[in-house]
């Protein structure tokens, strides 16, 4: 098995940025074992038939937690398919957002989740805050359904409620039951001619990525409608691409809206974290 995940490593070299662990992956999973078990326990073992099924669709850069069916997010395991996007480490921003207020924190009472595909940011939320509710919207009816599944393995089904939804459409948010004292959103915002890697432009779904020429276009229609869902004293949590803090503060301001901007582990701009302005 340790020269079937050299040769794997070596194969994938081309394919990923970590080729070792996404071998090890790989391995683990055709075994039906954890990462650990497989180099603790397995690594003498025969290689098992269905690794090279699994190495050949990584190989042709399908992403693995796709194969494997899953992927963590904030320390909690979420199951993914290519409906939904994978959770990314770098939106766990504004999950530590939402809860770094400490014990005030544990005042939110209703949370709204805007494009919630697997469910990660308002299930993260929400096993943070045992105190809170919350509503995910999707306008994909196969992603609410994984993140319904979600909630229902996390235990959070009781307090986590998914509504099919679409904020281009007028009255989407009437049977919501705003006002909200949190608003969670990772909306498109690539643009539409952006040069992206191949597990990412040929596998995840194109409507929850690609946001119009600027990668704007969500942001226009989405922010304005922010204030009149955000409760008095409310946040709203808002993911943006690299370069878009400007264009989106803006956005926000012109809307009401004032906040600061958050970064994420290697100093990029992640999110703003907006608020009613003052006066308004």
């Amino acid at each position: 098995m340790a020269a079937a995940l050299r040769e794997a490593t070596a194969a994938l070299a081309a394919t990923t940025d970590t080729p070792r662990l996404d071998a090890e992956l790989l391995m683990a999973h055709a075994l039906g074992a954890s990462r650990s078990d497989l180099l603790l326990r397995h690594m003498a073992g025969p290689v098992p038939e269905a690794f090279a099924v699994l190495l050949a669709r990584r190989l042709a850069a399908e992403p693995v937690a796709y194969i494997l069916g899953e992927q963590e997010f904030f320390g909690l395991t979420f199951r993914v398919t290519p409906d939904v996007l994978i959770p990314r480490g770098d939106s766990e921003v504004l999950v530590a957002a939402a809860l770094a207020d400490g014990p005030a924190a544990t005042g939110l009472a209703k949370v709204l989740d805007c494009g919630t595909g697997s469910g990660c940011l308002l299930l993260a939320v929400l096993h943070g805050l045992p105190g809170a509710v919350g509503v995910g919207i999707d306008r994909s009816a196969a992603a609410l359904a994984i993140a319904a599944e979600n909630a229902r393995s996390l235990g959070l089904a009781p307090r986590a409620r998914m509504v099919l939804a679409d904020w281009s459409q007028q009255g989407w948010h009437k049977a919501l039951g705003g006002p909200f004292d949190l608003i969670l959103a990772n909306p498109p915002y690539v643009e539409s001619d952006a040069a992206l890697a191949p597990d990412v432009r040929d596998h995840e779904p194109a409507g929850a990525l690609f946001a119009g020429p600027e990668g704007l276009d969500d942001y226009l229609c989405l922010i304005p409608q922010l204030p009149a869902l955000l409760a008095a004293g409310g946040r709203a949590l808002v993911e943006i691409g690299a370069t878009q803090a400007e264009a989106v503060a803006a956005i926000a301001a012109d809307a009401g809206l004032a906040g600061d901007l958050l970064r994420d582990l290697a100093g990029r701009p992640r999110a703003l974290a907006l608020r009613h302005a003052a006066g308004r």
